[in-house]
C-alpha cells in the first residue's frame, strides 16, 4: 500500500502539470483568438491591406484587386450588408437578382478598397479595442496617416456560423458606411430598379480601377 500511495504522488504531480498547461491553453487570450468578437477578422483585412499597400505600385490596380478580393469576401458579411443595403426591396427580388446584386456590392467594395490602399508611406493600420454592442460587437481601430494623424474606424462584427464577418464600418467611429448606402441604393432603385442597381455598382467598381489605371 505505501508502495502504491507514493508511486501515486508523482503521477498525481504530472497530471496537476498536464491540467495546469491545458488550462494556459484555455486562457482568456486564446479563447479570445478562437471565440472572440472578431479582432482577428479585422487584423487580417489591415494586414492584406498593409501588403498590398508596400507592393502597390508593382501590383498595379489590378494586382490590387486581386489580392483583396478574396480577402473581402471572407471578412465581409456581403449577404447581410446587401440585404440591408437594398432594404424592403430585397423580399421581392429573385434568387438570381440577389445573387448579381450581391456580386456587384463585392465588386464595388474590393474595387474602392484596392483604390484607396495602392501606396505605402507609413501609414499604420491598428485594432485598438473591443467592445460589445446590441448587434454583435463592435471592434475599434485607428489607421494612423503617415504624418501621424489617426483616423477612427470602428467595425460592428456579427457571428456569421461560427465565423466573426464585418457588418458595418463605421468611419470616424460613428458615421455607418451601411447607412450611407442604403440611402444611395434607394435613390437608384427608385428611379432604375435593381438591374440599374447592378448596372450602377459594376460601373463604379469598373471607373475606380480605370482611374488607377491610367
Amino acid at each position: 500500500m505505501t508502495r502504491s500511495t507514493t508511486g501515486r504522488g508523482p503521477r498525481l504531480a504530472l497530471a496537476s502539470v498536464a491540467l495546469c498547461l491545458a488550462l494556459a491553453l484555455l486562457s482568456p487570450r486564446a479563447v479570445a483568438t478562437g471565440a472572440g468578437g472578431g479582432s482577428d477578422t479585422v487584423r487580417s483585412l489591415y494586414d492584406t491591406l498593409l501588403a498590398t499597400m508596400r507592393n502597390g505600385p508593382a501590383l498595379g490596380p489590378r494586382g490590387r484587386y486581386d489580392r483583396i478580393e478574396p480577402v473581402v469576401r471572407r471578412v465581409f458579411d456581403i449577404g447581410f450588408m446587401t440585404r440591408l443595403a437594398v432594404g424592403p426591396e430585397w423580399a421581392g427580388l429573385s434568387d438570381a437578382h440577389r445573387q448579381q446584386v450581391a456580386q456587384a456590392f463585392e465588386r464595388y467594395i474590393t474595387a474602392i478598397y484596392a483604390e484607396r490602399f495602392d501606396n505605402y508611406s507609413g501609414e499604420r493600420l491598428q485594432v485598438t479595442g473591443e467592445r460589445p454592442s446590441a448587434s454583435g460587437t463592435i471592434i475599434t481601430s485607428q489607421i494612423v496617416k503617415s504624418n501621424g494623424e489617426p483616423v477612427n474606424i470602428n467595425y460592428l462584427m456579427r457571428n456569421n456560423g461560427g465565423v466573426w464577418q464585418i457588418a458595418d464600418v463605421y468611419l470616424d467611429g460613428t458615421i455607418s458606411e451601411l447607412a450611407t448606402r442604403r440611402s444611395e441604393f434607394a435613390a437608384i432603385l427608385r428611379t432604375g430598379g435593381i438591374n440599374g442597381l447592378i448596372q450602377t455598382l459594376n460601373t463604379k467598381a469598373n471607373t475606380l480601377a480605370a482611374a488607377r489605371a491610367s
